[in-house]
């Protein structure tokens, strides 16, 4: 089965700050695409989406440097950075090779009204072609509903499901189900596995996200190496195919993330 994944990390805490990462967080100081590769392909895996995880330039041009010479991570998605003047926000340098754009917004508003500059974001992500992501918490799923209303032209992808670990409530199914309404809104399948995430809790959230998003506007992530310190490679993907049993899902695997990314 070919697998194109839409979720992974690549960094390097001695060639760039990266303000969040400590020691003791069981990560490594380098995320390389070496190491994503050793772990990756074995499964399958043709092609992978590599995601900013911090938010400066200096960043931004090491990683859209490496996915412009890797022939598996080949694609960059910018965090973004709000800066007057600029739609795309400060990471998006020019010349940029990207994707898309993740607006990281956890601790912004519910109703998202607070991240500057994110309508005009939506707009010329849209013109271009490229993607709008979307990291948030389960309260703010009717914002990002709100803004795929705003923006029809513009692919937005939900990372995570907009859960990531926490529970599943009535509050984030009714918000995933407002936001999977909209024809143009996406979603990943990835950052679900936990220490104590059973066969029956992942399949339950893969019926959910399959049922309200098909399998044309649902893809797989890894979210490697996050996920690495309590699951392999092999396992993630284990579990995601054990949860996501039905034979008609390309889509998800591969179809999706292609066609959205490029």
């Amino acid at each position: 089965m070919r697998i194109v994944d839409a979720h992974v990390h690549l960094w390097d805490v001695d060639a760039f700050a990266i303000p969040w990462f400590r020691d003791g967080m069981g990560l490594p100081r380098i995320s390389s695409v070496a190491e994503y590769r050793r772990a990756a392909e074995p499964c399958g895996v043709e092609a992978a989406v590599a995601v900013q995880v911090a938010d400066s330039v200096e960043e931004a041009r090491w990683l859209t440097a490496v996915t412009a010479a890797d022939a598996v991570v080949r694609r960059a998605v910018l965090q973004y950075e709000p800066a007057a003047g600029h739609p795309l926000g400060a990471t998006a340098f020019e010349g940029a090779d990207l994707a898309g754009v993740r607006a990281a917004v956890p601790q912004r508003a519910a109703d998202l009204s607070d991240v500057a500059g994110l309508d005009d974001l939506a707009d010329a992500l849209g013109a271009s072609g490229r993607v709008l992501e979307l990291l948030l918490r389960p309260e703010q799923l009717g914002g990002a509903a709100a803004l795929a209303s705003r923006h029809p032209d513009t692919a937005i992808v939900l990372c995570h499901l907009g859960l990531g670990h926490g529970e599943p409530d009535t509050e984030w199914l009714g918000g995933l189900t407002a936001f999977a309404e909209r024809p143009n809104a996406h979603a990943k399948f990835s950052g679900l596995l936990s220490p104590t995430t059973t066969d029956a809790g992942l399949a339950d959230l893969a019926g959910t996200a399959l049922r309200l998003f098909r399998a044309d506007r649902l893809m797989f992530g890894s979210d490697w190496p996050m996920s690495a310190r309590t699951h392999s490679y092999a396992d993630v993907v284990a579990a995601t195919r054990r949860a996501l049993p039905h034979p008609d899902i390309a889509g998800f695997w591969a179809g999706t993330a292609t066609r959205l990314y490029g």
